[in-house]
Order: structure tokens, then sequence, then C-alpha cells
């Protein structure tokens, strides 16, 4: 793994977890916490705490994968750039969860396809590839859990796909609006930010964007977004033109 500098972004070589961090670890994933069986008992030894800060390109596209992580702390936005320099934001590892495409690649031997960047500072678990292969093949309870965590992502994927590729972006873009508007009904984001969310160019949010003033459901200011008619928008996703 990489950060945001280029440099390597090592595994500290800490001790073994102690029983407070295994348990806060354990908390964030139940699934995990009956298992006693002497494979599972390795992997668990060899895991270690790792604290990430916000900006740190966690894997790029292209890496080799080292590591399993369970993040217990932060969010990391996976995303994946076009060579013309678009960007689609694929999902967020957040609290609780592990990352999909680290499953992937772990488990098919192949690199990462996307690069991952942490949004806040990130506390998570890591145990290196080769007790994951060890896990994976000889704890039924530690696989699982990998394999339940995968198919959930994998549903939430071919989702973000059906969206992206047959919903209506006037409705898609309305939608985000409300979801991210604070309770002052403000989006604090680029015009740029929300086309790699949305996973469309800028141009095609900020056309929308100015249709959506025009109508007198927004106003449209320097790096802020206010909705103005928030019942006229909701009622255009409800009774889409």
């Amino acid at each position: 793994m990489q950060n945001s500098k280029n440099d390597d972004f090592v595994v500290p070589q800490a001790p073994q977890l102690d029983r407070a961090v295994i348990d806060e670890w354990l908390s964030h994933f139940p699934e995990l916490s009956g298992l006693d069986d002497p494979v599972w008992q390795q992997v668990l030894d060899s895991a270690r705490p790792v604290e990430i800060p916000a900006g740190t390109t966690v894997f790029r596209d292209g890496d080799g994968c080292q590591n399993y992580m369970f993040v217990m702390e932060g969010s990391v936005r996976v995303q994946k750039m076009a060579e013309n320099g678009r960007e689609i934001v694929l999902y967020r590892v957040n609290a609780g969860e592990a990352c999909i495409l680290t499953t992937s690649c772990l488990l098919s031997h192949q690199r990462y396809p996307a690069e991952g960047i942490t949004e806040t500072d990130v506390r998570a678990i890591s145990i290196p590839v080769g007790k994951f292969d060890e896990g994976v093949a000889g704890s039924a309870g530690f696989r699982a859990f990998v394999f339940s965590s995968y198919g959930r992502r994998i549903a939430d994927l071919i989702l973000l796909v059906e969206d992206v590729a047959f919903g209506r972006m006037d409705i898609r873009l309305g939608q985000y609006l409300l979801d991210t508007a604070n309770t002052s009904g403000e989006i604090a984001q680029t015009h740029q930010a929300m086309a790699a969310e949305l996973g469309t160019a800028r141009e095609v949010v900020s056309r929308q964007l100015k249709e959506f003033e025009r109508r007198g459901w927004l106003m449209l200011g320097r790096g802020v977004i206010q909705i103005a008619d928030e019942d006229a928008l909701k009622q255009h996703l409800s009774t889409p033109l």
C-alpha cells in the first residue's frame, strides 16, 4: 500500500493486539466474535493495528494487495479514474466493513483495478495476505464472513451499475442533493466532486444544476448550493416529466 506522496505505506511492526483492542474490533464485526477454531486464532494472532491519516492513498490502480483490513473508524473512498480524467466513486468502506476490491484481489491474486483514499483519519486492523489465505482455507467461520461481506458489496455494485447505466441524471442528481444537504439545505461540494459521485462529466452536472436553478429549486453560489424549494424538487423526483 502507498500514501499520497508515493512512499510505501507499511503496516507497522506493532505488538499483538491486547484484549481491549480485540474486543473493540470484534464489536464492529460481530460475525467474527464467536469464532474459536485454531486457524482463526492464528489469524487473530497475526492481526496488527493500523492508523492512516486522512488524504492517504491506501492503494493505487495496479498495486498488488498485501493485507486485508477491517475498518474500525473512519472512511475510505474507492474510486476509478479513466484515462481522460473522469472518475467515479465506486463505494466507501466505513467502520464495520472490509473492502470488496481487496477481497477480490486476494482471492484471485490480481492487482487492484482502482484506488482507495482515506477521507478521514482511519483506524483499522490488518492481517497479512498469508494469514488471510490460511483463514479462508482453514476456518469455516472466517470464510463465511469473507464471502458474506463480499456478496453484500457485489450487490451494491450491481445497483450502482444499474443506476449509472439506466438512471436519469436529473433524478439521480436531485436525489443526491437531497441526501447530502445539511439541515439548512446547503451542499458544500464542487460540481466535479458531484460528477465523480454520480459517474458522469462535470459539464453534465453543471448543466443540470443550472436547469434546477432556472426552475427556482436551487440557488448556486461559489462552492455551495442552496436548496431553495425542497418540496418542488421532491415533487419532480416522484413525478418526473
